[in-house]
């Protein structure tokens, strides 16, 4: 199945997702590199970061629905995409929850409850993207018109057509 939002040919979640991701974890890098220095320009540019990867995940977020509603119901594409896209929507909660608590004071040392809530925004993020990573690399979900929306795990060692009925 492909994509149902593409710019020049190619799928425009996967083009967006890399923004928000990066600044996230650029963010969440930058709390300790202001916990080392104690410079506050790294905890203005962590804040804002955040501010700024949190709009970016929304973004990202809606051409990822578009392309989800698009993946027949009853197939393990369509649960891994659920799973996919709701883990990301926690993870940008985990942020903007996080960026709440420092809201107001950028400048200083994120509290013990920012820096835990953006750790598990990473955390979760590893793992939203290695479910994104399923449905795209294994299952070809937005890249092949052919795509096995049923593909194995590809945790499972078996090849991805393994479960293709004769002639397909």
């Amino acid at each position: 199945m492909e994509s149902r939002v593409k710019l020049f040919g190619h799928p425009i979640h996967p083009m967006l997702i890399v923004f928000p991701l990066g600044l996230l974890a650029i963010g969440f890098i930058l709390d300790i590199v202001y916990l080392i220095t104690q410079n506050a320009t790294w905890a203005i540019v962590a804040y804002y970061d955040i501010i700024l990867g949190i709009i970016l995940g929304l973004v990202a977020a809606v051409f990822g629905f578009l392309d989800w509603t698009a993946i027949p119901a009853g197939t393990r594409a369509k649960r891994i995409g659920l799973l996919h896209g709701g883990g990301n929507v926690v993870v940008v909660v985990l942020f903007l929850i996080s960026w709440f608590v420092r809201r107001g004071t950028p400048a200083r040392v994120p509290s013990t409850t920012a820096f835990i809530l953006a750790l598990l925004g990473i955390l979760l993020a590893v793992v939203t993207g290695w479910l994104g990573g399923e449905l795209v690399d294994r299952l070809g979900v937005g890249v092949d018109r052919g795509a096995n929306l049923n593909a194995p795990n590809s945790l499972s060692g078996r090849p991805a057509d393994s479960t293709r009925a004769a002639g397909d």
